[in-house]
């Protein structure tokens, strides 16, 4: 007996065997009645036995066929579930990952860096960049509209996310260039501490005050010279005098546009600027190969 048959067949027996009736069974499977019973005849050719009785009482499935009956349901079940596994696949290939940031990490081409790596390892990606405010300082991760993300430590809720640490950068202070310290080769924290800072806005929390040093002030509160949610607010604040700002050495570019100087500042830790994602999607297949391609490019695998 040949085993050679084709789900078409198993399915078109199955319609047949749950209605008892090859007109009802038709048309749910949008086909004609006698191009049902071929098919269903040409099923029992092949298993060399009858699956159907035919009188005019009407149809009823023979030993055969009520035998044949859940070996089929199984087959149709496994055959659905197997084409709704490889169509997750395709959809998730066709798909788009997005990647969020808030500040253009600039350090050295690393972003077309990644995105060569990445899209020669997964030429059937589409890579979307999502530029955010300084108001999201997850860009995006928090509210899922960003799926990997560069961003700078720390963040809110840190617990929720894994990184890979793009760069360690020492910290340097932005001062209008007219500021009475502008002239010094490197500048002591503790020469700032009365100093007007410019501020990140409320809602980074941890970030705020990371770049406020609120660790290294022995308790004393900072000034708040402004309120600063972008590079240029960033700039346009410390062109006009409005406060000082600490600054990561790989940023250092963003602002050196006339008007303002940068210096190295002592006693405070580097900043760490990372790619990171959601804990949950750590086992995507994309967020893995983007985040390795980070991992390559900036020289940490």
């Amino acid at each position: 007996m040949t085993k050679d048959v084709h789900v078409r067949d198993l399915r078109y027996f199955l319609a047949v065997a749950e209605d008892l009736h090859f007109t009802r069974a038709a048309e749910r499977l949008y086909v004609s009645q006698p191009a049902l019973s071929k098919q269903i005849r040409a099923l029992e050719r092949q298993l060399g036995v009858t699956l159907f009785r035919r009188d005019r009482h009407g149809v009823a499935l023979t030993d055969a066929g009520t035998a044949l009956l859940p070996h089929a349901r199984q087959v149709i079940d496994a055959w659905r579930e197997a084409a709704a596994a490889v169509d997750t696949v395709r959809t998730a290939r066709r798909g788009t990952l997005v990647v969020g940031m808030s500040t253009s990490p600039v350090r050295g081409g690393l972003l077309p860096a990644v995105r060569s790596r990445f899209t020669a390892a997964h030429p059937e990606a589409a890579l979307r960049l999502r530029q955010v405010t300084w108001q999201d300082p997850t860009a995006g991760l928090a509210d899922g509209s960003a799926d990997v993300a560069f961003v700078w430590l720390p963040l809110p809720a840190q617990d929720r996310y894994a990184w890979t640490v793009v760069a360690e950068e020492p910290l340097m202070v932005a001062l209008p260039g007219t500021h009475p310290l502008a002239g010094r080769a490197g500048i002591d924290f503790t020469d700032l501490l009365d100093e007007p800072f410019l501020a990140l806005p409320e809602s980074t929390g941890p970030l705020r005050d990371f770049w406020l040093a609120l660790d290294f002030r022995d308790g004393r509160p900072p000034r708040i010279g402004a309120e600063i949610a972008s590079t240029e607010e960033t700039y346009e604040a410390l062109s006009a005098g409005l406060g000082v700002c600490l600054v990561a050495t790989g940023n250092v570019p963003l602002l050196t546009l006339g008007g303002v100087t940068v210096r190295p500042v002592r006693g405070l830790p580097p900043s760490r600027y990372v790619l990171a994602w959601r804990r949950e999607d750590g086992d995507r297949a994309w967020v893995r190969a983007y985040a390795d391609a980070c991992r390559a490019v900036a020289g940490r695998t």
